[in-house]
């Protein structure tokens, strides 16, 4: 089993990202990925992390289940040129010197032996995958039900009308509010006006 990564315009000159590839070149990802982590070169960085990518590349194809990360090694890993950007130095006199910005293209390619499921783990699989088979069966049995329904006949078209239930009428916002009763407190200021009266 083998998956790649590749990291595009690294800007490196591929010659000084070579001196780094060769001390991991054919160890196991662990291996290589304690060596670059101790290594005190610039490309050591991305090379990690392409590694790193291509090792959860290849857990994705195959599943942590069939494959471990301490089971990968490094394949191969190529490190090609990229564009060249050309740049000028200012410089005594009113000269300049041209240089040239490299670039370079890492691939890394990571190889390992998916192992085999254990029979009691493929029978577990097979046995959730009938039970979700007859879960969706019994589902589509039952929305077949309910979508169902007995048609009316034509004598019953009284006991029909009769069962429907009427729709409740809307009542608007202001017919719900109730105003405060003045007619009760003038009464009762009535009252108190007769009493007063009466001593």
């Amino acid at each position: 089993m083998q998956a790649t990564a590749r990291l595009k315009f690294l800007m490196m000159s591929p010659r000084k990202v070579r001196r780094v590839v060769s001390l991991v070149k054919g160890k196991s990802v662990e291996e290589a990925l304690a060596i670059l982590k101790f290594t005190n070169k610039a490309a050591a960085g991305p090379l990690a992390k392409t590694i790193e990518s291509a090792t959860a590349n290849a857990l994705a194809v195959e599943g942590t289940s069939r494959l471990k990360a301490e089971d990968l090694s490094i394949g191969q890993i190529n490190v090609d040129e990229g564009p060249m950007a050309k740049r000028i130095q200012f410089r005594a006199m009113g000269r300049v010197y041209r240089y040239k910005k490299r670039f370079a293209h890492i691939t890394v390619m990571v190889k390992g032996t998916p192992s085999e499921e254990s029979p009691a783990k493929k029978k577990a699989k097979s046995a959730q995958a009938v039970k979700k088979d007859d879960g969706k069966v019994k589902a589509e049995k039952t929305s077949k039900k309910t979508v169902k329904k007995a048609a009316p006949k034509v004598g019953d078209k009284d006991k029909a009308s009769t069962t429907k239930k009427a729709a409740p009428k809307k009542t608007s916002k202001k017919a719900v509010k109730k105003k405060p009763e003045k007619k009760a407190v003038a009464k009762v200021s009535d009252k108190s006006a007769a009493e007063k009266k009466e001593k």
